[in-house]
């Protein structure tokens, strides 16, 4: 009995998984499982890319395999071992339907169950479509290429999506940094402030309390004078209270005239004033106050200099070649204002310029004179940031798409406008007056070579 188990087993070994003979043409898939050369290429007919070994479903990565010379003579001599029991039979005991004991032979589409003929008459499956075992399996193949294109597809989308998420995780991070340097500067700057009007309130703490010391030495001096009055008096009041009767009438008037008009000494103030430290808009955080002081500018054709070119939309202005003169321009040189104006308040435009030449933006006032044969220059008609700028307002780049945006932020009241670069966040220049009247935003070109221009632009 040991010795025919040991057989059987020998035997089992030396038969290929797929169609359950003894190996032809033994073959060798990297896993290390044997099968027949022509079992295996039927089994990976059709498929692309991965070839599952059908017993492990090791991923093999092409069809390469070897031939296994020494496995085909073993098995020649395992043929030559009589046997009572071949291969197939046992394979057939293991077809067997459970339910009626004959051979599954058939395979319903729709349940996905293998049937024997009893099984095919049954109710359950009258109706459904049945397939010889083997066709079954072709069609089933068919179906798990088709899976497996779908879940290739799927992956690959997957892996797209894993990418971009991690492209914007790393865009976050570059936004966080970039976020942190912009804070940075606005908090040295806000620490700049602080500072020096750290000293401003010191300086007028200073004197505060220097004019409130000379008030209480006043206060005190009054005060000692009028305890002396009302001693003096009180003393007597006792002297007159010891006269005789004509003595103490004949006094009596001047006496109680003097206690009538006594009044105690008016004191000065001595509160400290409540004068703290306030901190201008801007102070509060570029995209704040960009967001709360916005406005919206349009530019005006009519006050535009001959030389440029307003877009129908009104929202940029750029040098043209030709030269017209027009009697509206407001100024001989080539710039153009706002349709709006501001006469109170606070507000904050863009502006970007683009291309290489010389410009200029700012304020000027309205009742600037028109045909002033003068640039834009800080006096009493013009505030201008190009005056002011510490680097060159010559764009000289090789590149024509050159852009450079800034932030002008007015603040009426206060007499300030303040400039910044939005490129890179930065804090430029701050300019004081007192405006007396409604001021226009101006842009100013100056002469290009290459296409140059100004727009406004709204902020995100």
């Amino acid at each position: 009995m040991a010795f025919e188990a040991s057989l059987a087993d020998l035997q089992a070994e030396a038969s290929c998984p797929l169609c359950l003979d003894y190996i032809r043409d033994s073959v060798t898939l990297e896993c290390g499982h044997n099968f027949c050369d022509s079992c295996i290429h039927e089994r990976w007919n059709n498929l692309e890319g991965i070839f599952p070994c059908p017993v492990c479903l090791y991923h093999c990565p092409d069809r390469n395999f070897k031939k296994n010379n020494q496995l085909c003579h073993i098995i020649d001599i395992i043929k030559q071992i009589p046997t009572r029991r071949t291969k197939w039979k046992c394979q057939e005991e293991k077809l067997l339907c459970e339910k009626h004991n004959e051979l599954l032979d058939l395979f319903c589409e729709k349940d996905l169950e293998l049937l024997c003929p009893q099984c095919r008459v049954s109710t359950d499956h009258h109706d459904h479509v049945l397939d010889p075992i083997s066709k079954a399996a072709v069609s089933q193949r068919k179906e798990l290429q088709r899976y497996t294109k779908f879940l290739k597809k799927k992956i690959k989308n997957a892996e797209m999506n894993y990418e971009s998420q991690y492209l914007n995780m790393y865009e976050v991070r570059r936004k966080r940094e970039n976020w942190k340097k912009e804070l940075q500067r606005e908090f040295e700057e806000i620490k700049t402030f602080l500072k020096k009007n750290q000293a401003l309130i010191n300086s007028s703490l200073l004197l505060e309390v220097e004019d409130m010391e000379k008030k209480l030495i006043n206060n005190k001096h009054q005060i000692s004078t009028y305890i002396s009055t009302l001693k003096n008096l009180l003393n007597e009041i006792a002297m007159k209270s010891l006269q005789s009767d004509m003595d103490l009438l004949t006094s009596i008037e001047i006496l109680r005239d003097r206690y009538e008009q006594l009044s105690a000494p008016d004191a000065s103030s001595c509160e400290f004033k409540k004068n703290h430290g306030t901190l201008p808009p801007h102070y509060f955080g570029l995209q704040k106050m960009i967001s709360t002081f916005q406005v919206d500018l349009t530019l005006d054709p009519k006050t535009a200099h001959s030389s440029l070119t307003v877009s129908e939309d009104r929202k940029s202005v750029m040098v043209r070649t030709s030269y017209f003169d027009n009697p509206a321009e407001y100024t001989a040189y080539p710039a153009v204002l706002s349709c709006e104006g501001f006469e109170s308040g606070r507000h904050f435009w863009q502006v970007e310029v683009r291309g290489t030449g010389e410009w200029s933006i700012g304020l000027c006032k309205e009742s600037v004179v028109r045909k002033c044969q003068k640039s834009p220059v800080l006096n009493t008609c013009f505030w201008s940031f190009k005056q002011f700028m510490s680097i060159s307002e010559t764009l000289d780049t090789e590149q024509e798409n050159n852009l450079v945006r800034f932030g002008i932020f007015l603040d009426f009241e206060r007499g300030e406008t303040s400039v910044y670069n939005l490129n890179n966040r930065a804090y430029l220049y701050k300019f004081n007056d007192i405006f007396t009247e409604k001021v226009m935003p101006y842009f100013a070109i100056g002469p290009a070579l290459k296409p140059f221009s100004i727009s406004l632009a709204r902020g995100e």
